[in-house]
């Protein structure tokens, strides 16, 4: 598997999969969540709101991950993570990690070669972008060890701005 970091627009992005970090409710929110279903069109939240209707009465739990069709954005699909929120008390690194490892089953099951993640958590979730970082390496080299033959083959960690850019090359070199 190889690993990249790019600066850009993560709904710009021609791989198969997006990693949206989206909110429980999964009907849209700020931040990449808000960009994601802007950039998607509608059907993106009819999906999410049939997704609720059916599979997720409750919504989306912290850690998991579901996917729907990408409809207007280069990529197939939008596969949907709820990372841990560090300002209600959600501090356990597993819950982070399980964010990755999950968005990456899914693209695993779907049979997608690439996948593009955002720094789930670091924004308005407070989580420390060398933090997630470190957390998101380390699951996705955990998985690929896993699933050598059957995972993603390129994961992106599409990222806005340079400090947080710089962050995350720090914490893959490191």
């Amino acid at each position: 598997m190889r690993i990249e970091i790019v600066e850009g627009d993560i709904t710009s992005r021609h791989v198969d999969a997006i990693v949206n970090a989206a909110n429980s409710s999964l009907l849209g929110g700020g931040g990449v969540d808000g960009a994601i279903h802007r950039a998607a069109g509608p059907e993106l939240l009819e999906a999410c709101r049939e997704l609720r209707k059916t599979e997720l009465p409750d919504g989306l739990s912290v850690g998991s991950a579901v996917a729907t069709p990408g409809f207007r954005l280069p990529a197939q699909w939008v596969i949907h993570t709820v990372g841990p929120n560090r300002h209600a008390g959600q501090t356990d690194p597993a819950l982070l990690a399980s964010c990755f490892r999950q968005s990456l089953g899914v693209a695993k099951d779907l049979g997608a070669r690439s996948l593009a993640f955002p720094a789930v958590s670091a924004g308005i979730y407070g989580w420390d972008a060398g933090e997630v970082a470190s957390i998101a390496f380390d699951a996705v080299r955990r998985f690929d060890a896993e699933n050598p033959d059957s995972g993603p083959e390129l994961v992106e960690f599409v990222l806005f701005g340079q400090p947080t850019v710089d962050i995350f090359r720090d914490a893959l070199e490191a």
